[in-house]
């Protein structure tokens, strides 16, 4: 909620403005007439609309101008000479918001028809109502209304575009810094998974030279160091803007599903629906889904079998994926970063993930990613 210097919510200050001034201008109005006739019962009830309807000036700016205008002409030809001090409000609010021409022409209006409204209620002379209009509404209090809506409107346009230059900046340190991280991280990791991949390419050459059977989870480690190298440099060249390297996306599933089966994982996929063409981002998100809960069931369920389900509807793309680990209603593991970065990518595109131990033993990831709205 919007609180002023004193911490007062804006809501309470725009009403006890608001009961101020219909305050004031009922004992304006009281103290110059003493009758109580229908016409002056309405003029009072004016007087206290145009000021309690200040209390909505800040939301309603222009519909307050006008029920301000209104009031003040319609108590003027009620004959209270009472000054539009409701209506001075109203120009400072309409013209702040930005309302500055329809400010202007509500205005000329109400100058035109303050006269009629005072000849309206019993005057005579016209060059007495003319005068009792312009007490009414000072043209000099008038425009310094406008004058100071309209200093301080681009008083708060300058200081909302110093805050946007601020977050902008801000966002491009993160940016920067999101680089140096990544880069640093490239330069570490891919050293090491190098190393990895150079040991086990030599280690299966020598047993093939030898005549040996080279074991299957040798093959795996050869195949993910080559994996791990061109996704740092994918990722890399990601955070470059760099599009010379299209990403992972659905086309890449039946890959990782196969290379996921070389570590003696028996995992299957099964693809339902019509393939459309998805946002690229979906598709990240799903070849990440489908990645992650495949690493999660290498390193931690003890699985003998994995399921990966994708369902391709017109609107949603479903993605499942089952193990039989030994994960239990009853033993939930503490989500990990792993399950954490896949829910952040799929709320952000709008969709829905769960992620839990079955009940029949085992876990399960299901994700639903939108395909209609996204971008």
């Amino acid at each position: 909620m919007d609180r002023g210097r004193f911490g007062v919510p804006a809501g309470v200050r725009d009403w006890a403005i608001a009961v101020g001034v219909a305050a004031a201008l009922l004992a304006a109005g009281l103290s110059g007439q003493q009758s109580a006739t229908n016409v002056d019962l309405l003029g009072y009830a004016l007087l206290a609309a145009g000021g309690l309807a200040l209390a909505a000036r800040r939301r309603a700016p222009v519909p307050v101008l006008a029920v301000t205008g209104l009031c003040a002409v319609g108590y003027q030809a009620a004959g209270f000479d009472v000054p539009a001090v409701a209506y001075l409000f109203a120009v400072y609010a309409a013209v702040r918001a930005g309302h500055r021409i329809i400010t202007v022409a509500a205005s000329v209006t109400v100058l035109a028809v303050l006269p009629l409204a005072a000849l309206a209620s019993g005057l005579h002379d016209p060059g007495e109502a003319f005068a009792q209009a312009r007490g009414a509404l000072e043209i000099a209090w008038l425009i310094a209304a406008g004058a100071a809506g309209e200093a301080l409107r681009q008083a708060e346009r300058r200081a909302d575009e110093a805050e946007r230059t601020r977050e902008e900046t801000a966002r491009r340190r993160a940016d920067e810094e999101r680089l140096h991280i990544a880069r640093e991280l490239h330069d570490s990791l891919t050293h090491q998974i190098s190393v990895i991949k150079v040991q086990a390419e030599v280690a299966v050459h020598v047993a093939r030279k030898r005549g040996e059977p080279v074991p299957e989870a040798l093959l795996a480690i050869r195949e993910a160091g080559r994996e791990a190298a061109r996704e740092l440099r994918a990722t890399l060249e990601a955070l470059r803007d760099d599009d010379t390297s299209p990403p992972h996306g659905l086309d890449h599933i039946p890959e990782l599903v196969e290379r996921a089966g070389r570590t003696g994982l028996e995992a299957t996929l099964t693809i339902e629906g019509q393939r459309h063409d998805v946002p690229a981002a979906v598709g990240r998100t799903a070849y990440r889904i489908v990645q992650e809960s495949l690493t999660n069931i290498a390193r931690h369920a003890a699985a003998a079998t994995a399921s990966v389900r994708i369902d391709c509807r017109p609107d949603v793309l479903a993605i499942q994926v089952d193990d039989d680990g030994k994960a239990t209603p009853d033993s939930a593991p503490m989500p990990g970063v792993g399950l954490l970065g896949m829910r952040e990518r799929v709320t952000a595109l709008g969709g829905r993930l769960r992620a839990e131990p079955r009940s029949e033993g085992g876990f399960t990831v299901q994700a639903e990613l939108p395909v209609g709205r996204t971008s």
